[in-house]
């Protein structure tokens, strides 16, 4: 199995390795960044990883990121002894990362040939290593078996649409998914599926979502003027907040914006495109549709507060909770195109009422709960958020009971930190 994927892995990635690399240096990305996917590490890079245990978590993006990191602070916690690395697939994950301070070392998830993982693994050196959510990577997981490092997946999770190919491919996945020490579950259903993939019923645990164990920070300490200051936003105008958009998705609610305008509502918009290197796009757009917007990057410019009918194109990382502070409504992208949806719950955080659409299938369980508790609504298209926004904004009332709804059930359903510590507690301990 081992030697089919290596023949297929280079086989598809080496013909794409170089435009991936170009692609990475012409978008401003370090050179670091790319010799770090390939193993290769500055001299001195992990000096105060020496004599200290080593826990590598492995998130690969911002959803991924953002969900560990009550995770890592229980972990820091926890394990004070333990030097803490996490490595992220995407740009915009590393970017996260950053901003996690128990987090010791931070690098970019190497490349999967079996050579480049020896040298990594050789140079961190890990006791333990987490695998957050469904990341299945043969030749990391056989380097991390060859070296006796256990790995444990958290909140795993086996998605309606993975599930069938998980199964037809079952022959190759089996081998990988049975050298996880421990799988940690989101639900019953991802627990079943994972063994009906292969994997050994005595390594899996239900510990749930870690999303649900969100925590708001210093937000909470923050009054709203403050940030509205900050982003020059205008006060006594509603704030509609679309965040993680997608291609396709922008047109959509731009359209439902300008709805909202020609009937009188008072009101900016924040537009936040789940990547932010799509802003010259999305800028582009709006200037085709004679929009009026200005970038987050140059806001310090601005002397006065954003009108009505503005947008504040975000082109920036990591600032989207202090968007939801100030929001009278959200939206979260991901789910009008079939891209599988974002994390609503950071909006229920906040106690903000959230939309969404359809495409929710990586949260699928989420959804169905936040529209259960009357903290969430799910729209079909550009009609339908139309309608819901303007009624949202027209009786604040019911958009602060349903952002209450949200937040009661994140309240009710924490707990998944604590169970994944302890699960992680018994592995250390037999080391």
């Amino acid at each position: 199995m081992y030697l089919l994927y290596n023949i297929l892995l280079y086989l598809v990635a080496l013909p794409l390795l170089p435009f991936h690399l170009l692609r990475m240096l012409f978008r401003g990305k370090t050179r670091q960044g790319v010799r770090e996917r390939f193993g290769f590490f500055a001299d001195g890079r992990f000096s105060a990883l020496q004599g200290r245990k080593v826990l590598w978590i492995h998130a690969v993006s911002v959803g991924e990121t953002r969900a560990a990191v009550p995770l890592v602070k229980a972990l820091k916690k926890r394990f004070p002894e333990y030097a803490l690395v996490m490595s992220n697939m995407t740009e915009t994950g590393r970017a996260v990362a950053e901003g996690i301070k128990e987090i010791d070392h931070r690098i970019y998830f190497p490349y999967d040939f079996p050579w480049v993982m020896e040298r990594v693994f050789r140079r961190l050196a890990p006791d333990l290593a987490v695998i957050v959510e469904t990341e299945i990577w043969p030749n990391f997981m056989r380097s991390a078996s060859r070296r006796g490092v256990p790995v444990v997946l958290v909140n795993g999770r086996i998605s309606d649409r993975s599930f069938p190919r998980y199964r037809r491919m079952r022959f190759c996945v089996e081998p990988v998914i049975r050298q996880f020490a421990l799988m940690c579950m989101q639900s019953d259903l991802d627990a079943e599926r994972i063994v009906a993939m292969g994997a050994p019923t005595e390594r899996v645990e239900v510990t749930h979502n870690l999303k649900f164990d969100m925590q708001a920070g210093g937000l909470s300490r923050v009054e709203p003027a403050e940030i509205r200051r900050k982003f020059r936003l205008p006060g006594g105008c509603g704030i509609w907040v679309a965040a993680s958009t997608h291609a396709g998705e922008e047109e959509q609610v731009l359209e439902a914006y300008r709805r909202l305008l020609l009937d009188g509502v008072e009101l900016l918009l924040i537009l936040v495109p789940r990547h932010p290197d799509r802003c010259r796009a999305v800028g582009e757009l709006l200037a085709s549709r004679d929009l009026s917007f200005v970038l987050r990057s140059e806001i310090a410019k601005e002397t006065a507060d954003l009108p009505s009918g503005t947008i504040l194109l975000v082109d920036s990382i990591g600032e989207v909770l202090e968007f939801y502070t100030v929001a009278d409504l959200v939206f979260v992208g991901g789910s009008l195109v079939p891209v599988g949806g974002h994390n609503v719950l950071e909006a229920s955080l906040l106690g903000k009422p959230v939309l969404f659409g359809p495409h929710m299938h990586n949260f699928k369980e989420i959804s169905r709960l936040l529209i259960e508790a009357r903290g969430g609504v799910s729209v079909a298209g550009v009609d339908e958020l139309y309608q819901r926004a303007t009624g949202l904004l027209a009786d604040p009332e019911l958009g602060r009971a349903m952002g209450a709804g949200g937040y009661a059930l994140l309240e009710e359903n924490r707990g998944a930190t604590e169970h994944t510590v302890k699960a992680i507690e018994g592995m250390l301990e037999n080391r």
